[in-house]
């Protein structure tokens, strides 16, 4: 069993930043992939990024790369997403991913608003 908290989210302006970070519990973090997704309001939940066991590999969606950056320390069983120039469509509760074979778990979301 893994858990995951999420923080760092909160209101800022468009053109902003904001840092989340997901702390995890467990020894075996170093071996799941950890990802964000979001949700907003009445839409389903869709993908953000993703980063792969050891770091080394990471994947954006379209509509946040260039602007997000995920990242890891397996040290201190974190994982973080830097976003840059956040849009008013960036609003949105951001949940982390934790997925190793057929483990799968999930925060409980952070709120991101961004204002225009």
């Amino acid at each position: 069993q893994m858990q995951l908290v999420e923080s760092g989210g909160g209101l800022v302006q468009a053109g902003g930043s904001l840092r989340l970070s997901c702390a995890a519990s467990g020894r075996t973090f170093s071996s799941y992939a950890m990802a964000w997704f979001r949700r907003v309001s009445g839409k389903e939940r869709e993908f953000v990024a993703r980063v792969g066991p050891s770091g080394g590999t990471t994947y954006y969606s379209d509509s946040v790369k260039g602007r997000f950056t995920i990242s890891r320390d397996n040290a201190k069983n974190t994982v973080s997403l830097q976003m840059n120039s956040l849009t008013p469509e960036d609003t949105a509760v951001y949940y982390c991913n934790s997925r190793w074979g057929t483990h799968n778990y999930w925060g409980q979301g952070t709120q991101v608003t961004v204002s225009s």
